[in-house]
């Protein structure tokens, strides 16, 4: 019994050991393969870190289990800006004999945990999870199959926040704290997929409207799936949202591109108080409390080919009848509540979308509200409605719980509108809406806002766009005391007429109190007095003299802090002077985050910029500042904690900085200091000139690390794929080390600064493309100056060791460069250094050169030394090169070629000749250099400015056919107006005709 209870324990150990060696001994494969398959099959940005993958078998026995932690899918093209994905923990289950065979690896289970997942559709219809590449792109030669089986049984997503935006519908999805799991075998053709989906709150939204709002998800859906087919049917289905459940039947067929749907859906339960539960603000805690009477019916259809240029049918009915509800701690109920509408598009073209409310009924309390509504078509969309509204604030919040506030006041709703709306027309209209008495108090602040009165119209008589009328005849109210009025008329649609005064004071502390906004903290108080009166052609035109406008404005103690600027912005103070043209801004003070700043200058054109889509906001700012700390607003967009600027592309926040279009401002700056990442500008001023997608420095000094810097440039932002810079640098004094430490540049181009003691100065112009990290693509950069040595002591540089190892010369290994110019060039990304003297004791040298991006150096260094100095190895080598015996009079040109890279540098003897083709020698090596990053150069400058000239081309014909379209348009317009003039002309005559002759006057007549 010993024996074998022994026996057992070694067999154990054996196992254990197995299973711990098994994944050490596999792990590199497993990675290699993964790599090779994203290679081969994913078109995106992969990112994670070597050390996050790991490999087990106890995890997820008795698969294998690899996992990879931080992993991060950024989109490619028009998506590289997105990130798709963003997974903290993923693991794959693999197969265990599939990896120790050596095959293909048999994918068994997926497991994500707490991914956060970006799905988007440009309006074009392109996708951002279109990222796998098609087996038609791979190379003809690659016949291997997949280095992945997907033998995929189970599958699970934890805690998961899913976001889907459709701009091309336009549609919208968010589900948070999403839990999902499946299982299925898809190693076989037919099988059933078994999935359950939970969300804690979703959200769907079409046009910009919320249609369901922080809602509960619960979803059990069995598919029955056959591969071979692409076909996949309903079987056991039930989705709950809120309490309102329903189910699916029928399939969808998917063999190609095209999905064809056949899909009928309705309500699995008939009560009022199921739909009820999705009607946004009801449920809530109490939702189970509330007492409900009424019946519902619901059903719909989806039917139809879905691919990127057709949509399917689809349709709904929605019927509710003497629907009842009650709050238990409020006296009255909401009763007769009677819905009868449908939602019908027989052919999948969203404009045919035929939407008929037939009636909607219900009484809150003793306030009645009725409206009906017929829609035929989207765009042009075909109106015929009305509603009607009378209703005792007061009678509210006894039907429905409006939790801390008291409301008081008569609301009264009286709208009618029938015809078309387009973007030429509109129905007519003859919309009330009046106010009277209101008064709302919140618990959270104890002054009510008081006599709140609004009287507005919106009237239409003809259709016709221009013929709109919206008068907000009168708008006042009292907050604890303080009083804000205003009124606005504005006539007509496309080229409205204004005439809008505003005066009062506005606390925004207390509005805020009373109402709070969701992720946003607002206080400060604005005391306005402004008017402005005329018409939008005028501004267009810039006619501001025809423009009536002034006004005052203060603000004071202004606060905002929200999820957008979680790093707060505080106005301390700031007035501001209204005319026509110009807003002249005085005194403004304050903080952005931390930082504080003063402001003065004047903004103009704000009329056009407000009220057009492609006018500028033009102005003259001076700004002013004791300490700017830019690395507080390096924001995480997922986290909204600070990003250093040194952080991993995958830490960082993702995306090019884009100068606003239609700004042409300029900012005048004056600043003690600004922090950015590790180094401190001290005394920096100049202007920066923001107008057209362009930022332009002018001038702009600081200090900086014990150096002085002048740099004049622009960065560009016109195509946002693609932005450009280009700076010229005036540098006096700064350290080599620190240099390298500080500026990414430098240490790409100029990597041997790192190795330099001393100071230098430098004059150097350079451009190229800046990348979606914000960093210079080094690869494009090209550039030419001037670099001033003023003192750089060499020593401990491998490349000179080499060269005094090679040649014997000890006083090579450290020696000091004082008061050298160097002439430069930047190529390409690669760093050319015309040639230059150095002398070294009796030494003298010719050394140029370059060095690229990929660390590779490539110089040419010529060496004039006295006979005398080169040993008896040397001297027989040199011999050689030069066909004799060396004089030992005579001075001899070694001539080196230096490669391989900084840190493991290749030095060889070329040769040896006179002194005085030294000078030439390294002249025409640097020369060929430069010559062949020149021609480089000009290729790729060559295809960009190709596609240039094709997109200018295209432009220029979409604006020429814009152009005969709008002249024909205008001919048209014209034509009509000429035969309507003519046709009342007409008109007028004949009804002159059929009038009867006037009588004579008889105290005028004769006898």
């Amino acid at each position: 019994m010993k024996k074998v209870a022994i026996g057992f324990f070694i067999f154990l150990a054996l196992l254990f050991a197995a299973a711990a060696l098994v994944p050490l001994l596999f792990k590199d494969k497993i990675k290699l393969a993964l790599d090779q398959q994203i290679a081969k099959s994913i078109n995106a940005k992969v990112l994670y870190n070597t050390d996050d993958v790991s490999v087990s078998l106890f995890r997820n026995f008795p698969n294998i289990s690899l996992g990879v932690d931080n992993l991060m899918i950024i989109g490619q093209d028009s998506f590289q800006t997105d990130t798709l994905a963003q997974i903290p923990a993923f693991d794959l289950g693999l197969d265990l004999m599939s990896v120790i065979r050596g095959d293909q690896l048999k994918i068994n289970s997926v497991t994500l945990d707490e991914p956060v997942l970006r799905l988007v559709v440009l309006k074009s219809g392109k996708a951002n999870w279109d990222i796998f590449i098609p087996d038609s792109v791979a190379a003809p030669t690659d016949t291997t199959a997949s280095d992945f089986s997907m033998a995929i049984k189970e599958w699970n997503v934890t805690n998961a926040t899913l976001y889907y935006d459709d701009l091309s519908i336009p549609f919208g999805l968010a589900g948070y704290n999403v839990n999902h799991s499946g299982s299925g075998d898809f190693e076989k053709d037919v099988f059933d997929m078994v999935s359950q989906t939970t969300a804690d709150r979703f959200t769907m939204t079409y046009d910009g409207i919320n249609y369901i709002e922080n809602a509960k998800l619960n979803a059990g859906v069995t598919l029955a799936m056959d591969l071979a087919k692409s076909l996949y049917t309903f079987k056991d289905n039930n989705i709950r949202v809120n309490d309102f459940p329903f189910q699916f039947a029928g399939s969808i067929l998917m063999p190609a591109d095209d999905i064809d749907l056949d899909l009928t859906f309705n309500a699995t339960e008939t009560e009022f108080k199921n739909v009820l539960s999705v009607v946004p603000g009801m449920f809530t805690e109490q939702f189970n409390d509330i007492k409900t009477e009424g019946k519902l019916s619901f059903d719909g259809y989806v039917k139809g080919r879905f691919n990127e240029t057709s949509m399917p049918g689809f349709g709904t009915n929605l019927k509710v009848t003497e629907g009842m509800f009650k709050y238990p701690d409020l006296p009255q109920a909401a009763r007769n509540i009677n819905v009868d509408m449908s939602i019908d598009n027989k052919d999948g073209i969203v404009n045919n979308t035929n939407i008929d409310v037939r009636k909607f009924h219900l009484d809150l309390g003793k306030n009645p509200v009725d409206a009906k509504m017929l829609v035929q078509g989207l765009d042009p969309m075909k109106l015929d409605g009305n509603v009607k509204a009378s209703i005792d604030l007061t009678e509210i919040t006894k039907v429905f719980p409006v939790d801390g506030m008291t409301l008081r006041g008569l609301l009264k709703v009286d709208a009618d509108a029938k015809g078309v709306y387009s973007k030429t027309s509109m129905p007519v209209v003859d919309a009330d809406m009046r106010l009277t008495n209101g008064y709302v108090k919140s618990k959270d602040f104890p002054a009510p806002i008081q006599n709140l009165n609004v009287i507005a119209n919106i009237l239409n008589k003809t259709g016709n766009t221009d013929d709109t009328r919206i008068n907000i005849e009168n708008f006042n109210m009292n907050l604890d005391g303080e009083p804000l009025s205003g009124r606005a008329l504005v006539q007509g649609i496309d080229k409205p007429a204004f005439d809008v005064t505003i005066k009062g004071i506005l606390d925004l502390t207390k509005l805020t109190k009373i109402f709070p906004q969701e992720g946003m903290t607002v206080a400060g108080r604005i005391n306005a007095n402004v008017s402005a009166k005329g018409k939008m052609v005028d501004i267009e035109a810039e006619k501001y003299d025809n423009i009536v406008a002034s006004g005052t404005m203060g603000i004071s103690n202004l606060n905002f802090v929200s999820t957008d600027l979680p790093q707060g912005m505080k106005i301390t103070n700031a007035n501001a002077t209204f005319n026509n043209e110009r807003i002249q801004l005085q005194n403004m003070n304050g903080y952005l985050g931390k930082s504080d700043f003063k402001a003065d200058g004047y903004i103009a054109n704000y009329m056009g910029y407000a009220f057009s889509e492609n006018q500028s906001l033009k102005g003259n700012i001076n700004l002013s500042t004791n300490s700017f700390n830019v690395n507080e607003w390096m924001v995480d967009e997922n986290t909204g904690q600070t990003v250093p600027a040194t952080a991993s592309v995958a830490e960082q926040a993702q995306g090019v900085v884009e100068v606003p279009a239609n700004l042409d401002i300029t900012l005048n700056v004056n600043a003690r200091q600004v922090k950015y990442d590790n180094l401190n500008l001290n005394n920096v001023n100049g202007s920066v000139k923001l107008k057209d997608q362009i930022a332009r420095l002018d001038g702009v000094k600081f200090n900086t690390l014990g150096g002085s810097f002048v740099t004049n440039g622009s960065y560009n932002t016109q195509n946002i794929q693609q932005p450009l810079f280009d700076f010229d640098l005036d540098i006096k004094n700064l350290k080599f080390k620190e240099a390298f430490d500080a500026f990414n540049t430098i240490k790409v181009i100029a990597p041997i600064a790192g190795l330099l003691e001393g100071t230098f100065s430098t004059k150097f112009d350079f451009a190229g493309e800046i990348g979606q990290d914000m960093l210079p693509v080094f690869k494009t950069l090209t550039g030419n100056g001037i670099i001033d040595v003023v003192r750089a002591a060499v020593r401990d540089v491998k490349v000179v060791e080499r060269i005094s190892a090679l040649t014997r010369f000890d006083e090579l290994r450290n020696f000091v460069v004082e008061n050298r110019r160097l002439d430069a060039q930047i190529v390409n990304g690669s760093l050319v250094i015309k040639p230059f003297d150095l002398k070294v004791g009796d030494i003298e040298m010719k050394v140029g050169g370059s060095n690229n991006i990929n660390g590779q150096i490539d110089y040419v260094t010529a060496l004039n030394v006295p006979t005398g100095k080169v040993g008896q190895e040397l001297n027989s080598r040199l011999a050689g090169f030069m066909g004799g015996q060396l004089k030992t009079a005579e001075r001899v040109t070694l001539n080196l070629n230096i490669g391989g890279t900084l840190s493991e540098p290749k030095v060889a003897l070329a040769g040896g000749t006179v002194k005085e083709q030294a000078k030439d020698l390294v002249k025409t090596a640097v020369d060929n250099k430069l010559n062949e990053a020149k021609a480089n150069l000009n290729q790729r400058k060559q295809l960009a400015e190709d596609s240039i000239r094709n997109e200018l081309n295209r432009r220029k014909l979409e604006a020429e056919q814009k152009a005969r379209a709008e002249i024909e348009k205008k001919r048209l317009e014209a034509e009509q107006q000429i035969k309507k003039k003519a046709t009342d002309k007409v008109g007028g005559f004949l009804k002159g005709l059929q009038k009867p002759a006037a009588k004579p006057d008889t105290a005028t007549t004769g006898n």
